[in-house]
């Protein structure tokens, strides 16, 4: 995309921290060290045949911001660098990523598997959006290896889950599951938000593609949204640039300008937050009111070796069901005082949130019981707090 002029890039060299705060840089002739922020949507040309040789791919450089920018280029190189992957697209928001990674892949008589436990919106992709185009699908039990395998078809060409799983923590076999696919001759997608890739590195495992919502852990201050798609260069470049040159999920400038301010600190952030979440996750198993948590790091986890295996820590995620209910449920978020009550994650505040009135409200108490969330079902998203306070907080609130 971009002419890198002054730029050495030995990132296949580096260890992630590293590679998070040089990775894919660009300088300009000013030698600006904060990364610069080119808020333009078009470029000039020298000549009217500079023109015409970018537009025909002839020569490398920027066209239209709409598909190519400087700043976004920068984000892309260095998730690259941090992912193990060959090319990146930035996109508007998570869901964008979602959106386009699939749409661009699929066409109608398509088949696709996907994990039941998906958040609401994702679900609502599979589900509802996918069969509008002709792309038909089947959930299955991510954690059922046998009915991933029984799920497949002569035209399945995509599969695609989270793991862990939002917000029930599931965990599902990445290594087995995109080899099913590979061996199906279909791609595998995976949403790596919850464990971000800090912690967990979807294709070393032998996924095609990896989606995240930049909006959480990789901003990490609930500053801007963005999502960003990643994957090998004939996947990036051949299947999805087209749908996302025309139909526009781009990310802007300045949300890419953030998430990489973001990314310089994202293995500090994700490292405390875990840490303080299997404190957390430790302290609500030994406490009366509540019946189950949820973590991959706690060895009561039913799938713990599998976290194992595939995870480098737990994670910055806790969910568990308190007894009681909704009023219960309530009572705890409104005696809370250090947590805030929203529907988002990944963020340097601690954060609390009902995914049964919230993110998976449309899927009604019978869809919502067959995937494990119950009226007392809570998530946590743990910041950067004093882990000292958070507990304070927590044990607090459950005294209400």
């Amino acid at each position: 995309m971009a002419e890198k002029q002054g730029h050495t890039n030995r990132s296949d060299t580096w260890k992630p921290a590293t590679a998070l705060v040089h990775g894919g840089t660009t300088r300009s002739q000013f030698g600006e060290m904060s990364e610069a922020m080119y808020l333009t949507s078009g470029y000039a040309y020298d000549t009217a045949e500079q023109a015409e040789a970018r537009f025909k791919g002839d020569l490398e450089g920027f066209v239209y911001s709409r598909y190519s920018n400087p700043t976004v280029d920068m984000f892309e190189r260095r998730m690259c660098a941090l992912e193990g992957a060959d090319a990146a697209r930035g996109t508007a928001s998570g869901m964008s990523a979602v959106t386009a990674a699939m749409l661009s892949h699929l066409k109608a008589g398509d088949h696709v598997v996907a994990g039941r436990v998906l958040f609401g919106s994702c679900l609502y992709v599979v589900e509802t959006l996918l069969p509008k185009f002709g792309v038909e699908s089947t959930l299955v039990d991510g954690r059922d290896l046998s009915a991933w395998e029984a799920a497949f078809r002569p035209n399945t060409k995509a599969v695609f889950f989270e793991t862990p799983t939002n917000p029930t923590l599931e965990l599902v076999d990445i290594e087995a599951v995109c080899k099913l696919a590979r061996d199906a001759g279909a791609l595998s997608f995976i949403d790596n938000v919850f464990a971000t890739p800090m912690l967990q590195r979807p294709m070393e495992l032998g996924a095609d593609v990896v989606v995240y919502s930049a909006t959480k852990h990789i901003d990490g201050q609930g500053r801007c949204l963005g999502g960003v798609v990643l994957g090998s260069t004939d996947y990036i470049e051949d299947t999805l640039h087209d749908f996302y040159k025309h139909t526009g999920p781009s990310m802007s400038p300045f949300n890419a300008w953030v998430m990489l301010k973001g990314l310089e600190t994202l293995p500090v952030r994700v490292e405390r937050s875990s840490s303080s979440a299997a404190r957390i996750a430790d302290f609500l198993a030994n406490n009366p009111k509540v019946a189950r948590v949820y973590y991959p790091g706690r060895k009561d986890h039913p799938q713990h070796d599998l976290a194992k295996k595939q995870m480098a820590t737990g994670g910055p995620l806790v969910a568990f069901e308190i007894d009681g209910g909704k009023d219960a449920a309530f009572r705890f978020m409104n005696g809370l005082d250090i947590f805030k009550i929203t529907n988002n994650l990944g963020d340097a505040k601690s954060l609390v949130t009902h995914p049964a009135t919230t993110t998976h409200q449309r899927l009604g108490p019978e869809g919502r019981a067959a995937i494990g969330i119950g009226d007392g079902s809570l998530r946590l998203s743990i910041g950067l707090e004093d882990p000292d306070d958070l507990l304070a907080d927590i044990d607090g609130a459950l005294s209400a």
